[in-house]
């Protein structure tokens, strides 16, 4: 059976206030895959590609995870929370019913690299009261393997639990770091989303040899023979599809269009987020 279903490449983008990024999911070649909305990697050790940040802008909807690979990042938001994440940390933010945020470098020089992903939240939890949550590198269980270091940052892997846990919407974020030529094996799984990002060097994806850059979507009942040939790193994701209508616009995503327009009417009033 074919393990691997399509290959993709991101296509550079910019956001926030001009940072430029590289975006993997939610770009012509590949769409929403449910219930993952988006994925970003920002990657540079020029400061002008980063320095300008995330000023403070609104989400409503769904739920972003911070991963940072290097580089200091500051998060502040309308809820009164505050945190610094750093190199192998994650933050956590269900935006729900509505959070203003901002996400801005801690650092004004030196390699910033790490990843965002947009989750989709069934539409009884869209409206449910915003949280965050701030994870350091050492809350993040990393499981030692032959060559292979395996962080859980999201769902379980054997008896290690991430610390992201979303009752309302299950989902598994792995992070592989080869460091050396090494064979991994997974076996199948339940969840029908099934992602592999390789974000540095090179993986033997059942002999199918995938370069950094490149996104694959996997058949959920395949076994996977990840096979390194050096220094490595590849993200795995996998969760079960909502499987309900997606409405988005920029910072909002809702299950219809009047749910937008709603969002969009909120914000400009002021009545995005709790009083």
């Amino acid at each position: 059976m074919t393990a691997i279903l399509s290959r993709h490449r991101g296509m550079p983008a910019q956001d926030g206030a001009g940072v430029k990024l590289t975006r993997i999911i939610n770009q012509p070649s590949l769409r929403y895959q449910d219930p993952f909305l988006m994925l970003d990697e920002f990657r540079s050790d020029d400061p002008n590609d980063y320095i300008a940040g995330f000023p403070p802008h609104p989400h409503r909807g769904f739920v972003t995870l911070t991963y940072m690979l290097a580089g200091r990042m500051e998060h502040k938001d309308s809820e009164g929370n505050t945190g610094v994440v750093e190199s192998g940390g994650a933050q956590w933010m269900k935006a729900a019913r509505g959070i203003i945020h901002a996400e801005m470098p801690k650092q004004e020089e030196g390699l910033m690299w790490g990843f965002q992903l947009w989750l989709n939240l069934p539409a009884k939890e869209k409206m449910s009261a915003a949280q965050w949550a701030d994870y350091p590198a050492t809350k993040i269980p990393e499981v030692a393997l032959e060559g292979l270091t395996l962080r859980v940052i999201a769902g379980h892997f054997q008896e290690h639990e991430g610390p992201i846990q979303q009752t309302e919407q299950q989902f598994q974020m792995y992070d592989l770091k080869f460091s050396d030529a090494t064979l991994w094996q997974q076996g199948k799984i339940n969840q029908k989303t099934r992602l592999a990002y390789v974000y540095q060097g090179e993986v033997e994806l059942n002999g199918t040899l995938l370069q950094r850059g490149e996104l694959v979507r996997l058949a959920p009942d395949a076994e996977l023979a990840l096979r390194s040939h050096g220094e490595a790193g590849m993200l795995l994701l996998a969760a079960e599809p909502i499987g309900e209508p997606i409405a988005q616009y920029g910072p909002f995503v809702m299950n219809t269009q009047a749910e937008i327009e709603q969002a969009i009417n909120d914000y400009q009033r002021g009545r995005l987020v709790a009083n």
